[in-house]
Parts: structure tokens; C-alpha cells; sequence
């Protein structure tokens, strides 16, 4: 949609504004693809208020695809495309289809200066970290000041998460997909093996995972790489020892080297509530 064109809303119900419309539409994709030298992603957006025939895209894709033949695009021209793209949720595409949650960092997609609703960096962190776990990319959106720079509060946050990021990073970039996922105080990524508990609640002293269905054989804090003791039995891993107050700021990284894939039994945790003031 181009908001300023005279067409744009009224193609909904006119179809020679239609017809102008989306002519004029398909010749601005058209010069992106054959005048700015190889393009890697297309990012549809706002299909409001026409349809997928409306828009023609398959017609539309057609014309991408044979200027830019190692293009992918999104899923926004209402076709099924080459990846999804949740708004303002995580939500992980099924069968391995590719994915990725935007969001604003804080209620507006441009720059409001009334909107002081801003994401604290935790949040931000869990955010990057539930869609490492599950697959998917983090596209975090910044709305410019009139001036073209960057809110001082959005590089404040940002900073704060590159901070977190410099000793963390690998478990976010070299990160599979990973089972073990539910936690009252935590969140999980996975490389190989090696099991990355991201605790954002520090509960102090002892931290434990209920349903690990392999041997930890070893732990430790990763930014300062302290060693972590561990008891495990056949409900609950507990790493204990810890320090009383979180030794990493905003989220504390754990990493925990198991015995083969880590998997955690869902259906166990499910039935095995915590009680008032135990986390799992």
C-alpha cells in the first residue's frame, strides 16, 4: 500500500482505480528489482484492502522471481511466499517452514514522541531468545526521530542488549532447535549437546529444570565460566551452590553439557505443577 496515492483505498471498490493501482504498484517492485543490483529479501507489507487476486500476486511473485532468481519474500502480498512474519507475537511456523516475530520496541512502528511504552532489555533478550529456540529471526523495529537519529531510549535499550550479547551471542547465532523449553523462571536455546538455560528471574541459589530426560554432565555460569554443581534425579536437575543475587545482568546464562541431545519431558512438567513460590 502506498498511503499517498489517490488510488489506494479506492481500488477497493473501483476497478479502474484497481487497475491503475496495481499497475502502478507492480512498476515500484519492479524498478527495486532492476535498479538497486541484487536483491537478497522482499518484504511485502500492509495488503489492505485488496486480496491476493486483487493484488495479482502471482503475477507479482512471477516478475520478482525472474529478475531476482535468489530472492526470497515474504508472505504479505497474501500468497504463501517464503516465510511468515507474526506481528507483535512469537509464533513459530510449523513444519519447519521459515519464520520471523516483528515487533515494535515500544507500541508504535514509527517514531511517536507521546509513546514511552518502551521494552526493557530483558524483554528484548527473552524476545531473541524464544525465537532462537524455536528457529526463527528477532526483526526489531526503531522509529527515527524527524532528524533521522535514533531515540536516545531505543540506544539505551539496544546498547544494553549488545552488552548482554558480547558474551552471549554464540548461544543465539549457533543455536538449533531446542526441546526443552518450559521453565517458571527461564528459557532455553540449544547447540548440540550443550543446553543454555537463560534464567531472567534469578530465584537464588539453587536453579533447577524439571523433566530433563538426559545425564548433565557438567555446568557452568557462561559469561564468567565458573563451575556450577549439579543434583539430578529422576524429576528435577538442580544447580545449586549459586550465587543469592543474578551474577549477569539483564539475563544470567547457564551452560549445561548433557550426555546426548537434551530433551525435557513436557508431559512431566505439565502434570508437576510448582507450588507457590518453587519455580521449575
Amino acid at each position: 500500500m502506498d498511503w499517498h496515492h489517490p488510488d489506494g483505498a479506492r481500488c477497493q471498490s473501483d476497478e479502474a482505480a484497481r487497475l491503475r493501482f496495481v499497475d502502478y504498484t507492480h512498476g515500484l517492485i519492479r524498478e527495486l528489482m532492476t535498479q538497486y543490483g541484487k536483491i537478497d529479501v522482499l518484504w511485502y507489507d500492509v495488503s489492505w484492502p485488496l486480496d491476493a487476486n486483487g493484488w495479482e500476486s502471482e503475477k507479482m511473485n512471477q516478475m520478482v522471481f525472474a529478475l531476482q532468481p535468489d530472492i526470497i519474500v515474504n508472505n504479505r502480498n497474501r500468497l504463501a511466499g517464503d516465510f511468515s512474519t507474526p506481528e507483535q507475537d512469537i509464533i513459530a511456523a510449523g513444519g519447519g517452514r521459515a519464520w520471523e516475530s516483528c515487533m515494535t520496541l515500544n507500541d508504535s512502528w514509527g517514531y511517536q514522541r507521546a509513546d514511552d511504552n518502551w521494552k526493557s532489555a530483558r524483554t528484548v533478550i527473552r524476545n531473541l531468545i524464544s525465537c532462537a529456540r524455536d528457529g526463527g529471526n528477532y526483526l526489531l523495529n526503531i522509529g527515527p526521530m524527524p532528524d533521522g537519529s535514533v531515540p536516545p531510549e531505543s540506544v539505551r535499550i539496544l546498547t544494553e542488549v549488545g552488552e548482554w550479547m558480547k558474551a552471549n551471542g554464540d548461544t543465539i547465532y549457533k543455536s538449533e532447535p531446542c526441546n526443552p523449553r518450559r521453565s517458571a523462571y527461564a528459557n532455553f536455546t540449544r547447540s548440540g549437546n550443550t543446553l543454555y538455560m537463560h534464567v531472567h528471574f534469578w530465584p537464588g541459589g539453587d536453579v533447577s529444570i524439571s523433566g530433563l530426560r538426559v545425564k548433565a554432565l557438567s555446568a557452568k555460569l557462561l559469561r564468567t565460566g565458573a563451575p556450577v554443581t549439579i543434583k539430578q534425579d529422576d524429576y528435577r536437575t538442580h544447580l545449586i551452590d549459586l550465587p543469592m543475587q543474578a551474577p549477569d545482568s539483564p539475563v544470567t546464562t547457564i551452560a549445561i553439557e548433557c550426555e546426548a541431545t537434551p530433551v525435557q519431558d513436557t508431559d512431566f512438567v505439565r502434570n508437576n505443577k510448582p507450588r507457590a513460590g518453587v519455580g521449575i
